[in-house]
């Protein structure tokens, strides 16, 4: 009874041990009946049916990153680079990645070298560059297109090295440094270019200035000139009219007639000191006589003014 007991013990034990299946989270288990696909068991506690059940496949649904190896291509000027890379996977049918390929994981990264080294071929090598953003999309769709059958799906695809051979390397750090000297040179051509613009304005307002200056001065001079000749005009006319009211008071006449002679002795005195040649009237001595004539020339333009008053 007692070997009954522990062998009825036993197999129940190996039937919980082999019927009774715990699922993680985030993983998808493939399960088989007698070698064929019976169904896929969710995370939790889930029960299979001993030596008939099977688990034949555990994925998990998580997205993970596999390294793509170094590896040669050509792009489409010839040039031959090393390139490498990361790829970024998640199965979302895992019915599909048990049946519908061996290895998707190895199957999606063989598919991944190859296509880049396909798409690399369709650009130059300054595009390679340039353009890794859309060669790394043009990876991923292709890759997608590829796999649609196998339950996997590339998340995303990034290109970490692009190494060229050396002697490129070498000629593209040479034209680096040509198109850097390039546009200093450029740059300090227009700085001198600027300066001498700069320049030229200043002396052109300079020269603006200077004029207008000029131009401002002369009419002050302008200004100043006709106020000075308007002032000796009036002080001569407030003279005149000064002398003439004189000359009509008592004593005017012969304070005229001294006046005359004393200008006409002067006169000639300062011809006598300022030149050799002298050129004198008939009656130069006769100062008297001159004074009479000044007079009476006085006198003539007087009456003269007095009867055109007097025929107005």
């Amino acid at each position: 009874m007692i070997g009954i007991f522990l062998s009825f013990a036993f197999i129940v034990v190996l039937f919980v041990y082999k019927g009774i299946k715990i699922v993680p989270q985030q993983q998808a288990w493939i399960v088989e009946k007698l070698g064929r696909f019976d169904r896929k068991l969710e995370p939790g506690l889930q029960y299979l049916i001993p030596f008939i059940d099977k688990v034949a496949y555990r994925h998990s649904l998580k997205e993970y990153a596999h390294d793509i190896q170094e590896q040669t291509a050509i792009t489409r000027d010839n040039v031959s680079l090393i390139i490498d890379g990361v790829i970024y996977l998640r199965i979302i049918d895992p019915v599909q990645a048990s049946y519908g390929v061996s290895d998707p994981i190895f199957a999606v990264t063989q598919l991944a070298q190859t296509t880049m080294r396909s798409e690399i071929g369709k650009l130059t090598l300054d595009q390679s560059f340039e353009e890794r953003e859309a060669l790394n999309t043009n990876i991923v769709n292709a890759i997608n297109d590829a796999a649609q059958t196998w339950g996997v799906q590339c998340m995303r695809y990034e290109i970490k090295n692009i190494n060229p051979p050396a002697s490129v390397l070498k000629a593209m750090e040479t034209q680096v440094a040509a198109e850097r000297k390039k546009r200093a040179e450029i740059l300090e051509s227009e700085g001198s270019r600027q300066a001498k613009i700069n320049i030229a304005e200043a002396e052109k307002r300079q020269v603006e200035l200077a004029s207008e200056a000029a131009k401002i001065d002369q009419i002050n001079r302008a200004e100043g000139e006709a106020a000075a000749i308007l002032s000796v005009a009036e002080a001569n006319a407030q003279g005149i009219a000064m002398v003439a009211q004189a000359i009509l008071q008592e004593g005017g006449k012969e304070a005229v007639s001294l006046k005359v002679a004393e200008q006409y002795v002067a006169s000639f005195g300062k011809i006598a000191k300022e030149s050799t040649t002298i050129l004198l009237p008939a009656n130069a001595g006769d100062a008297g006589s001159m004074v009479a004539q000044a007079l009476g020339v006085f006198d003539a333009i007087r009456h003269q003014k007095g009867g055109s008053n007097t025929a107005l």
